[in-house]
């Protein structure tokens, strides 16, 4: 894969869906972040409907801790892993006070020291929050960069690492979500529509389908 591929399927994928969004719901950074950590082995459309219970009740770091465990596990106890979750969101929104003044911070470091944040969370939240070019490798991405010869990586983090570099700069703010919903809704996993692919003519995969 060159850069002249790489740059014809990023303008396809930027000519198809201009304004890229997550399709998770949320309305400031805070639930932003609440809604990536319950997303962890999660559907979006399960989480938008747990936060569409849990955002208008609490949705700053002190209304989620005056809920407390028990109370937060009601709103999301139909999100898997709900119990080990909410642990973590109660430990983060009290760290969210204590050390942050109940703001989510805008680097990777503070990010990733919060309860319940790892690496894919904290790119998301800098990327889709805070504006800036990280790629969160979700299972759709990493699938993504290597059947179609993007970025191919045995781990998360090559893929990533070489997403980064590889990606023509004016397009890595927005690459993140054009390769997640291209893997969520046409390069699927056990069979790739390949004949709704609008990037077909660029992509390297060996056995498209018809």
């Amino acid at each position: 894969m060159n850069r002249e591929k790489r740059t014809q399927i990023f303008r396809l994928l930027r000519q198809a869906n201009p304004e890229p969004r997550t399709e998770l719901h949320y309305s400031t950074p805070f639930e932003l972040l609440i809604a990536v950590v319950l997303s962890a082995q999660a559907t979006d459309r399960g989480v938008n409907k747990a936060t569409a219970r849990l955002f208008p009740v609490a949705n700053t770091p002190a209304a989620i801790l005056a809920l407390g465990e028990d109370g937060l596990k009601q709103h999301i106890k139909t999100i898997g892993l709900f119990n080990s979750k909410a642990a973590n969101i109660i430990k983060l929104c009290a760290m969210l006070l204590e050390q942050h003044g109940g703001e989510v911070p805008r680097t990777r470091e503070h990010l990733e020291a919060l309860p319940g944040v790892g690496r894919k969370t904290a790119n998301v939240v800098l990327n889709t929050a805070f504006g800036q070019p990280t790629m969160a490798v979700d299972t759709h991405i990493f699938r993504v960069a290597n059947r179609t010869g993007l970025a191919r990586g045995k781990t998360v983090r090559q893929v990533e690492d070489r997403l980064v570099r590889l990606t023509p700069r004016e397009f890595l703010q927005d690459a993140h979500h054009w390769l997640i919903l291209h893997g969520r809704y046409v390069c699927t996993a056990r069979k790739p529509r390949c004949g709704a692919c609008l990037i077909y003519d660029w992509c390297e995969y060996k056995e498209k389908t018809a």
